[in-house]
């Protein structure tokens, strides 16, 4: 996460870009949590249990940006 989001404070993002990173997190969640449904099994308690841990164990990378350029501003203005 560190790597993908440095600097964030002050990049200006297009939709293209916001699209482009959803892409790379969604990516990341599935090589990390592994297939939809349970190989051995077959059945689909894989993906439920995938779907609680992403949805609210790991941050979403814009709550991150946002949370950091909050951050950010808050610094900037005390400086000031």
């Amino acid at each position: 996460m560190p790597v993908v989001v440095y600097g964030c404070e002050t990049w200006s993002l297009t939709w293209r870009e916001e699209l482009r990173l959803r892409v790379f997190e969604n990516r990341a969640k599935k090589r990390i949590f592994g297939p939809k449904r349970d190989e051995v099994t077959g059945s689909g308690e894989n993906s439920i249990m995938r779907s609680l841990i992403i949805h609210t164990l790991h941050p979403i990378i814009f709550r991150v940006i946002k949370t950091r350029r909050m951050q950010w501003a808050v610094h900037v203005t005390r400086i000031g």
